[in-house]
């Protein structure tokens, strides 16, 4: 007779994870202030992560909670501090969705930045020192010795690891993925799919009068995304 399983559901565990950081930073870096979130994870290529305001909603009442994705696909080559400081990241967006001024979808603005070096993370377009601190796609690198390298170095010694992580592509799994990304207008949400380096302007927003240029947002820089 087989023994029973004793070891923790997959997919408890890795959400677990996810859920006691996001509780722990909450505490430390935000003072407990962020709602409960649902925290999921999501293959959306060249993020890291990004944060969706209300995109669940209650099927048993009225209620309403945003979302905070993880992109597994690039946990192979990133350590737990690293993983979890998107998380972090993303979290700065929560705080801005529930107690600042949220600026238009999937641009990070002044105010979130100045919320992400309070807690530790100095934003920068390159993920390097010297890269602009705002824009339409945005990453962080964690400061040495900052108030998020401190939070994380507690909770790693409460013995929190991440569990799983995306299996590798093949370079033709690699190649198909890439080949065509979806953009949309962040005014009248108008789709079209092109080349990820590609830039496009929404026709149907276009203003020929006022020469009022709307730029479509990649699918991977959609809500409030992190770059990869």
């Amino acid at each position: 007779m087989k023994k029973p399983i004793k070891a923790e559901p997959i997919t408890q565990a890795q959400y677990r994870a996810f859920q006691d950081a996001y509780d722990f930073f909450n505490r430390e870096l935000f003072s407990g202030t962020l709602p409960h979130v649902l925290v999921t994870l999501q293959r959306h290529a060249n993020t890291r992560g990004y944060f969706s305001a209300d995109r669940f909603t209650g099927r048993t009442d009225d209620s309403a909670v945003h979302e905070l994705a993880m992109n597994p696909d690039i946990f192979a080559w990133r350590s737990d501090a690293e993983i979890l400081s998107t998380l972090a990241h993303e979290m700065a967006h929560v705080w801005q969705q529930t107690h600042g001024r949220p600026p238009r979808r999937a641009y990070h603005d002044r105010e979130w930045a100045a919320k992400m070096r309070e807690i530790g993370l100095q934003p920068s377009t390159t993920g390097e020192p010297g890269g602009k601190e705002t824009g339409q796609k945005v990453t962080h690198f964690i400061v040495k010795g900052g108030a998020y390298a401190k939070a994380y170095a507690k909770l790693k010694s409460t013995g929190l690891v991440l569990h799983w992580q995306s299996a590798p592509h093949s370079k033709e799994a690699k190649a198909k993925k890439n080949s065509k990304t979806k953009f949309t207008c962040p005014d009248c949400e108008q789709n079209a799919w092109a080349k990820p380096e590609a830039e496009l302007i929404c026709g149907a927003c276009y203003d020929e009068e006022e020469g009022n240029l709307v730029l479509m947002v990649a699918e991977e820089q959609d809500e409030q995304a992190e770059a990869a």
